[in-house]
């Protein structure tokens, strides 16, 4: 510390040894998780947002949120099984006669499919 003295009309100066560092806490969280990834996802920041499947119905789709969250498979899913082993099972069978059954099985389980899915799920029969 310097003094210059009252009577000569200078102010006295001080010396300041040590700078203040302002941090800013939310700047560094913000910071390190970018570092990390967590935003990769959001729109204009590399792969695409992906929100889920648009419902037109939003009832529909928190009963179908609920079923996943709970397990609880709907019957549709369950026929959409059954009608891919039913087409497996037509691929190896070579009579002509089971064949015919076989289709004729898989359309009335397609049919049933139908009923019960959404309509953008929906399957087309299959010819003999």
């Amino acid at each position: 510390m310097m003094d210059q003295g009252k009577g000569n009309g200078k102010k006295k100066t001080y010396d300041i040894e040590e700078k203040l560092q302002y941090t800013d806490h939310m700047s560094a969280i913000i910071k390190n998780a970018e570092k990390d990834g967590h935003f990769d996802d959001l729109p204009g920041k590399g792969k695409p947002l992906d929100l889920g499947r648009q419902y037109l119905n939003p009832h529909e789709a928190q009963l179908y949120k609920t079923l996943k969250d709970n397990h609880v498979l709907p019957h549709w899913v369950e026929l959409a099984k059954e009608i891919e082993a039913l087409k497996q099972q037509l691929t190896t069978t070579t009579e002509r006669k089971d064949q015919r059954k076989l289709v004729k099985k898989i359309n009335k389980q397609i049919k049933k499919y139908n009923t019960v899915c959404p309509p953008t799920l929906q399957k087309s029969l299959i010819k003999e």
